[in-house]
């Protein structure tokens, strides 16, 4: 078979444009609506997407802005794909979980468990955590600064891969005659001792199907890439432009040999945004719907904590881009790339803000179905991807028009598959099942 791209749909409660929530073909509850998330995995399972990625964050936004944004009731991703797995079959199910406010024995834990609930289908998002207001709920008075949180997440990767080799794959005989329940000689105690964490170990849940859940990445800053390149699986990124999605996947990938992979041990999926429209100009009347929607504050808003956790309420809506420092508690590749964006299209404040409302710094394309997937597949070609995230505006209705439309042109030309290649993640994805460290 020849090279097929793969596609992921992120799954943002209302939708990813920030102003999605005030549609009226959108559910305003949705963010704590199961039958929503069920007919959305659904929906994307019918068009074998390879994934559904649901992202986190362990802090509600309390400025007064807060309460024009839907974005402070919403599940917990691991409970809500534990409760997809049971009405999905072979999409997989990644969710994030925070190496800077978790606990390693307890993330192995949920995801193995995911893993098994699901039939193989799980993945772990790892991520620092760039909303420096989750600090305060865990006893701290300050965000973890950005090499420490690295530092912290390279050990916690670590321990969690390690825990998940507890048990070899046949360890459990739950042999009733003779009373073996397992073989203690296919049992390993982890024994962990470093600079975070000290886990004793063994993992008290079973050796999952994948082997290991599926372990993904968003960082694309210099320290993130390199923990991408020797402990991640899948990458998510933004890139704005083919020129600058190219040179990140040729860095990342060529990053590999040395930790001893193979380029297509990574599969490298930058954020598309994407709206669907019969003709272009019904695309780009759906988009404008969406924008007339923002509230030049809401979009301020946003920005602020896309740079980097920065207030700037106190700037003019009409005035450029304030000079900001490099953040420590945010995402440092996100900051650059938005603010590469307004220097070189001369943005004001709100410009800025209402730019990004949909794709916050991903790669947007309004259009037809054919237009989009002329752009995915010169991506996917030229080598700047594997495959994409995929953010729609509004759900259900954006994931609707993408699978309707684009998946069945990317079927039609051969790019995409028609049916699921196996059951588990990695079979689909492509991924090699990993060896248990101890055998």
């Amino acid at each position: 078979m020849s090279r097929q791209l793969k596609l992921g749909a992120f799954l943002m409660a209302t939708g990813h444009h920030v102003a999605a929530w005030r549609h009226p073909q959108v559910p305003a509850n949705a963010g704590l609506d199961f039958a929503h998330y069920k007919r959305l995995a659904q929906i994307a399972e019918a068009a074998k997407f390879d994934t559904l990625f649901v992202a986190d964050s362990v802090a509600a936004p309390t400025q007064d802005i807060a309460s024009r944004m839907a974005r402070s009731d919403h599940f917990e991703p691991l409970t809500l794909l534990s409760a997809l797995s049971a009405v999905t079959e072979r999409i997989g199910l990644i969710a994030t979980a925070t190496t800077s406010y978790n606990e390693p024995y307890h993330v192995a834990r949920k995801f193995a468990s995911l893993d098994h609930l699901s039939g193989g289908r799980a993945g772990w998002n790892l991520v620092t955590s760039d909303n420096a207001a989750e600090a305060l709920n865990f006893g701290r008075d300050e965000h973890i600064g950005h090499a420490e949180r690295y530092s912290r997440a390279r050990e916690f990767h670590q321990v969690v891969t390690g825990l998940w080799d507890s048990w070899e794959d046949d360890a459990f005989v739950r042999d009733k005659a003779s009373g073996a329940y397992y073989d203690p000689s296919k049992l390993h105690v982890l024994d962990h001792v470093g600079e975070h964490f000290r886990v004793k170990g063994p993992l008290n849940v079973a050796r999952s199907p994948q082997g290991q859940p599926v372990i993904v990445q968003a960082g694309s800053s210099e320290t993130g890439r390199e923990l991408a390149a020797q402990t991640a699986e899948v990458v998510f990124t933004a890139q704005t432009s083919l020129s600058g999605a190219q040179a990140f996947y040729a860095d990342l990938k060529g990053r590999l040999a040395k930790y001893g992979r193979s380029a297509d041990s990574l599969k490298i999926m930058p954020g598309v945004f994407v709206v669907v429209g019969q003709t272009e100009a019904e695309a780009q009347e759906k988009c404008e719907t969406f924008q007339q929607l923002v509230e030049p504050e809401v979009g301020v808003a946003l920005l602020g904590r896309m740079l980097g956790n920065f207030d700037l309420s106190k700037y003019p809506l009409d005035g450029p881009l304030p000079e900001l420092p490099l953040t420590d508690s945010g995402q440092q590749s996100r900051q650059k790339l938005l603010t590469e964006l307004a220097g070189r299209e001369n943005l004001t404040l709100a410009e800025l803000g209402r730019r990004i409302a949909g794709g916050r710094g991903h790669y947007s394309l309004v259009g037809t179905p054919a237009q989009i997937a002329d752009r995915l597949q010169e991506w996917f070609e030229q080598g700047a991807a594997d495959g994409f995230n995929v953010l729609v505006p509004h759900l259900p209705g954006g994931l609707e028009d993408f699978a309707n439309g684009v998946v069945a042109e990317l079927q039609r030309r051969g790019l995409f598959r028609t049916e699921y290649e196996g059951r588990t993640l990695r079979e689909n994805l492509g991924l090699a099942r990993p060896q248990n460290r101890f055998v």
